[in-house]
């Protein structure tokens, strides 16, 4: 990956090793660049509990709220 983004969230993730490829990485940090982002990830709330892998994605929306932008996790089921 080549593009250096300018915005908060996509350098943590890069330099935490959260993000690999990305179809339009330009294009996204432009839209952090923006302002507040909402973004959500949601859960199955029927299964028996969470697993590692949620993990992750609870700390990626912690780093979207660090950086100005709004999480929105989901529960479903």
């Amino acid at each position: 990956m080549t593009y250096n983004p300018k915005s908060e969230f996509l350098q943590e993730m890069l330099s935490r090793g959260f993000l690999q490829d990305c179809t339009d990485m330009q294009g996204l940090d432009e839209k952090l660049l923006e302002g507040c982002m909402p973004a959500y990830i949601g859960f199955d709330a029927t299964a028996d509990s969470l697993h590692i892998g949620s993990l992750i994605q609870i700390m990626m929306l912690r780093w979207l709220q660090k950086t100005g932008h709004k999480p929105i996790p989901l529960m479903g089921g």
